[in-house]
C-alpha cells in the first residue's frame, strides 16, 4: 500500500552540501566510468574460456563455472548493500565496490585455479554492491531525472559489456601476456572509475548542514519482503536476467549445432549485444513519461518471447531477425528492471533496499539458467526443450511485469 506524506513523520537527514569538486559533470563521469565497469570484466572472460579451459585441463562444467560464479554472488552479495551503506555512506561504498572489482580482477588472472574462482566470487561480490548502490544514487542525485538517469548508465554497462568481449583478442595480441594479460588489463579500467569517484567521497565528508524534511528522503520500506509489489519486480528482473544469461551462455553455440558457421554464428551474437544498447537506453526513458509500465513490460516480455520463437522454429535463416529482436528485448528488460527500482519507490533509501531484494532474487535466479540450459540439452539431445521452457517463462515474464507496471509505490 502507498504512504501519503501526511502519514509520515518528520525527521531529521543530512542535506547534501556540494563542493567545487562535486561539479555535476564530475558527478556524471564518476556514474558512467563506474557504470562502464560493471559488465565489462564479465564479457570479456567469454572470448578467453577456451584458452583458460586449456591452460588449467577443466572440464566444460568447470569452465562454465567462471561465467556462473560471478552471476550466483552478485545474487549472494545484493541483500548486503543496504546495510553497507547506511552504514559508511553510498559514495565510499561504491569507491570500495570499485576498487574490490579491480582486485578480483587480478586475482583472477593469478596462475592457480583457486585464484581464478576466487577473483570470480569477488567480482560477483564487488557487482553486487554496485548493482544495488547505484538505483538509489540516482534516485537520490536526480529525483525528478530518475528513469532517464537509469537508462544513460545501463546503457554505458552495455557498451562496456560490447567493447570488452570485442577487445579481449585484440588485447591479448597487443599485450603479448595471453589471457592473463587481456583479462588483467581491465583493473586500470577500475582504477580510473575509483580515481574520478574520489570527488563525491570528498563531498560527503562535507555535508555538514541539517534540516527537517519528510521520512521519503531515507524512509526504509517495511516488511519488503511480505509485498507482491516487490516480489513481482524481483521475479521480472529475474526471468529477464536468466533468458539474457542463458543466451549469452549458449546462443552461439545454438546457431552452430544447427549448421551455422562459427564466425558468423559470433558476428550474430556480438550484433545482438550491440542492439541491447538502444533498447537500454530508450526504454527507461519511454518508462519516466508513463504513468503505468504495464503495456511496456507485457511488450518487453512478448518480445522476448516472439525472439525465442523465431530462434526456436529457424534458428539459421532467420538468426538476424531473432538477434534483433532478442537485443531490443534484453537491453529494454534490463533498463526497465532498473527503472522499476527507483520508479516503485519515493526514497533512495528505499531504492537501495528494493534494489537489494531484486537483484538477490534476480540474480540467483538467472545463475541458473546457463546450467540449467546446458543440462537439459545434454539430456535431450537438443536446444527445442531449453528454448521451450525459456518461451514458457518469458510468459511468466509478462505476468509479472504486468503487476511491477502498476502505478503504486512501496
Amino acid at each position: 500500500m502507498a504512504v501519503t506524506r501526511a502519514q509520515q513523520p518528520v525527521v531529521t537527514y543530512p542535506l547534501p552540501v556540494r563542493s567545487r569538486l562535486a561539479h555535476p559533470a564530475l558527478l556524471l563521469t564518476g556514474i558512467l566510468l563506474v557504470a562502464l565497469n560493471m559488465r565489462a570484466c564479465l564479457a570479456a572472460v567469454s572470448p578467453m574460456v577456451g584458452e583458460i579451459q586449456h591452460t588449467f585441463g577443466l572440464s566444460a562444467t568447470a569452465s562454465g563455472l567462471i561465467t556462473t560464479v560471478p552471476v550466483l554472488f552478485q545474487g549472494v552479495g545484493a541483500p548486503l548493500t543496504p546495510r553497507l551503506t547506511r552504514r559508511f555512506g553510498t559514495e565510499r561504498v561504491v569507491l570500495g565496490a570499485v576498487l574490490v572489482l579491480g582486485a578480483g580482477v587480478l586475482l583472477r588472472v593469478l596462475p592457480s585455479v583457486a585464484a581464478l574462482y576466487a577473483g570470480c566470487v569477488v567480482i560477483g561480490v564487488a557487482i553486487a554492491v554496485l548493482n544495488v548502490s547505484m538505483p538509489g544514487l540516482v534516485k537520490r542525485e536526480f529525483p525528478g531525472r530518475a528513469a532517464a538517469m537509469t537508462g544513460v548508465y545501463s546503457t554505458t554497462m552495455l557498451v562496456g559489456a560490447t567493447l570488452a568481449a570485442g577487445m579481449s583478442v585484440p588485447l591479448e595480441h597487443a599485450l603479448g601476456g595471453g589471457w592473463q594479460a587481456s583479462l588483467g588489463a581491465w583493473s586500470l579500467l577500475a582504477l580510473v572509475a575509483a580515481v574520478a569517484w574520489l570527488p563525491q567521497v570528498l563531498r560527503s565528508r562535507q555535508e555538514k548542514a541539517e534540516v527537517a524534511v519528510g521520512a521519503p528522503a531515507g524512509r526504509p520500506i517495511q516488511g519488503i519482503w511480505r509485498s507482491p509489489l516487490a516480489w513481482q519486480i524481483s521475479l521480472f528482473m529475474g526471468i529477464s536476467s536468466l533468458l539474457v544469461y542463458t543466451l549469452v551462455a549458449w546462443m552461439p553455440t545454438i546457431l552452430a549445432d544447427h549448421g551455422m558457421d562459427r564466425g558468423e554464428a559470433g558476428l550474430v551474437f556480438a550484433f545482438s549485444n550491440l542492439v541491447q544498447v538502444a533498447g537500454a537506453f530508450l526504454v527507461p526513458l519511454m518508462a519516466g513519461r508513463m504513468t503505468s509500465q504495464r503495456a511496456l513490460a507485457v511488450v518487453m516480455a512478448a518480445l522476448n518471447g516472439l525472439g525465442i520463437a523465431v530462434l526456436l522454429i529457424s534458428p539459421v535463416p532467420c538468426a538476424w531477425v531473432s538477434a534483433t529482436i532478442l537485443g531490443v528485448a534484453q537491453g529494454g528488460s534490463l533498463g526497465l528492471g532498473l527503472a522499476f527500482i527507483v520508479l516503485r519507490t519515493d526514497s533512495a533509501a528505499g531504492a537501495a533496499q528494493l534494489g537489494g531484494m531484486s537483484q538477490a532474487v534476480g540474480y540467483l535466479v538467472a545463475a541458473a539458467g546457463p546450467v540449467g540450459a546446458g543440462a537439459l540439452h545434454q539430456l535431450t539431445g537438443d536446444w527445442n526443450t531449453p528454448l521451450a521452457l525459456m518461451l514458457a517463462l518469458a510468459a511468466v515474464a509478462a505476468v509479472a511485469g504486468w503487476g511491477a507496471g502498476r502505478n503504486r509505490t512501496l
